[in-house]
């Protein structure tokens, strides 16, 4: 097993935009509670299916960037989105000033019918270079597990493949609970002469119905074993949070030390979980 090229390892956290005032004064408290912390590279904001979230996520990437003074990533997804509703939203991020893009796929609302431009990421990636050139570093996601709609791992390799042609400079996975399939998925993308940063995401584990759920629904494995003990404290939040950090900050320790370039750590809009394992890593 080989470790990625080495490069300073750095960190970064990821929100999702709130529905409501309260939610996003919380959100602002997260965010500033973290950069106080952590001094992240950047956080990052996602961007609702079918770009459902656009303005609020728009609102938030403002706010946090000018309330924190730190660098933010807005999620861009182009499914039901037009080459123009991309342009305008592109457009004003260069004017907010800033240099950063999660470049997705996405999906539609459930229901709905696409009237995209675009149906896949590397189309995204492709438009955003032609158009801005270098105005933004562009991230794009990763499977370890294999993308749940992809037919296989070779054919999900391709197409991670032609993301990173297209134009992308670094690459977050989605999360995962066995750091071999991390390290797999690394060795793949050497073999394809693919030759760029790929951090792991990382979910703290709070609520175990939750993250089954979850887990279920975006092809994430929770390993047997995990499952097992997760179950065994039925109702005890306290017990499954203490359990969840120890084991995830071990698997964030055994990560960077293997060589992964950083840690992305979905935060949920919470910051006492990735806090608890941020400490748990400090010498």
């Amino acid at each position: 097993m080989k470790t990625q090229k080495k490069l300073e390892q750095h960190f970064s956290c990821e929100f999702f935009p709130p529905k409501t005032e309260k939610g996003m004064e919380n959100l602002f408290k997260t965010a500033k509670t973290l950069k106080d912390e952590i001094n992240p590279a950047f956080f990052s904001v996602t961007f609702g299916a079918g770009g459902s979230t656009r303005e609020t996520t728009f609102n938030a990437v403002t706010k946090i960037q000018k309330s924190t003074l730190c660098n933010v990533a807005p999620h861009l997804s182009c499914i039901g989105s037009s080459k123009q509703q991309l342009t305008e939203i592109l457009d004003d991020y260069k004017q907010q000033g800033i240099t950063r893009i999660v470049t997705l796929r996405g999906d539609m609302p459930s229901g709905t019918v696409s009237q995209s431009d675009f149906n896949y990421a590397n189309e995204l990636v492709s438009f955003i270079r032609e158009n801005y050139n270098n105005q933004f570093h562009l991230e794009v996601a990763a499977y370890p597990e294999t993308h749940p709609q992809a037919d296989n791992a070779i054919q999900d390799i391709q197409h991670f493949k032609n993301k990173v042609l297209a134009g992308a400079d670094s690459a977050i996975t989605q999360y995962f609970y066995n750091i071999d399939s991390y390290f797999y998925f690394v060795d793949n993308c050497e073999k394809a002469s693919l030759d760029l940063p790929v951090v792991p995401g990382i979910m703290p584990i709070t609520n175990y119905s939750n993250l089954a759920r979850f887990s279920d629904m975006c092809g994430a494995e929770i390993p047997r074993w995990l499952r097992r003990k997760l179950e065994s404290y039925a109702d005890d939040t306290n017990a499954i949070k203490d359990f969840g950090a120890d084991f995830v900050s071990s698997m964030c320790e055994k990560l960077l030390d293997m060589g992964a370039p950083g840690l992305h750590f979905y935060s949920m809009n919470q910051s006492e979980a990735t806090l608890r394992i941020w400490n748990n890593l400090k010498p």
